[in-house]
């Protein structure tokens, strides 16, 4: 059987996601990262599903979710929006195994609830490497304002992007990522796109996603947060990708039980550029310590 679709309301907001396997399972959270969507999981939601109840949400802005209003996308508020899920599911403990965006979050409750987690995989999610917020630190804050004031103008003006055919827009998920199987871009893209009343396909997404807040929790508190994690976490990276190793770069030492594996031949997608391998490796990481 496919998944089931629900829905969940977080801060007025009605929330999606798809539930797959037995109610009675122990509970499994598979969650996307940013521009993505939660079918993006199918390949490992379906194979965990024989022996976990596994539950994948659409982020606010993202995928069947809805936008918020005034396209403001904080932290903060993603970290709400999933303890609003596995309260209201009663998830907890429960396992997650997240991706970018999603791994971020996922880290960060996890250590403000480490009761609620019994073991974390985050795929690529520690977020910008120390050196890319060392400069990010640099520019100021009056900067970094003034830089998120102009891209959220910018956001404001652009016009939806707008393919004719549907082949257009897996051309342009091919292009995103070239380690994509023609299958896999088939997949993420037919999951991703809405038809427009004039025929056309648009990405599902809120454009305004787009625009990181200009600011952020400060990194040593950040660091706190990771160092309250209990559970056993995993940290995967591509080694082809724009993120840094975190064994490398230091960040692999602010948790204090961690696995860092890292994937030749992938991006920052990881899940989707070695799928088979990356199912195996978190498959039994989430089996020998849930």
């Amino acid at each position: 059987m496919g998944p089931i679709s629900h829905t969940y309301v977080s801060q007025r907001l009605r929330l999606h996601f798809l539930e797959w396997g037995s109610a009675s399972s122990p509970p499994l959270l598979l969650l996307h990262g940013g521009r993505d969507h939660c079918r993006s999981w199918d390949y490992f939601a379906e194979r965990f599903s024989k022996n976990w109840r596994v539950i994948c949400p659409d982020l606010r802005g993202h995928g069947d979710s809805e936008w918020v209003s005034d396209g403001n996308y904080e932290m903060a508020a993603y970290i709400y929006d999933l303890d609003q899920l596995i309260h209201q599911q009663k998830l907890a403990p429960l396992t997650i195994v997240a991706h970018s965006l999603g791994g971020n979050i996922a880290l960060r409750y996890s250590g403000l609830f480490p009761e609620n987690i019994k073991s974390l995989v985050a795929i690529e999610g520690l977020g910008f490497s120390p050196k890319m917020m060392d400069e990010r630190e640099k520019r100021g804050l009056a900067n970094r304002l003034r830089s998120w004031i102009s891209k959220r103008r910018d956001l404001a003006g652009r016009q939806v992007k707008k393919y004719s055919t549907v082949a257009q827009a897996i051309k342009r998920m091919q292009e995103e990522n070239a380690h994509l199987t023609e299958k896999m871009a088939n997949h993420l893209t037919v999951h991703g796109i809405n038809q427009n009343e004039d025929g056309t396909y648009s990405w599902k997404f809120d454009n305004y996603v787009r625009a990181w807040p200009a600011y952020d929790m400060a990194s040593d508190e950040i660091k706190k947060i990771w160092g309250a994690i209990e559970c056993p976490t995993l940290l995967v990276h591509g080694n082809e990708s724009w993120a840094s190793d975190p064994e490398i770069d230091g960040r692999g030492k602010f948790f204090k039980n961690v696995q860092i594996e890292g994937f030749d031949n992938a991006g920052h997608w990881v899940h989707h550029d070695c799928p088979e391998s990356c199912y195996e490796l978190v498959s039994g990481f989430i089996r020998d310590s849930s």
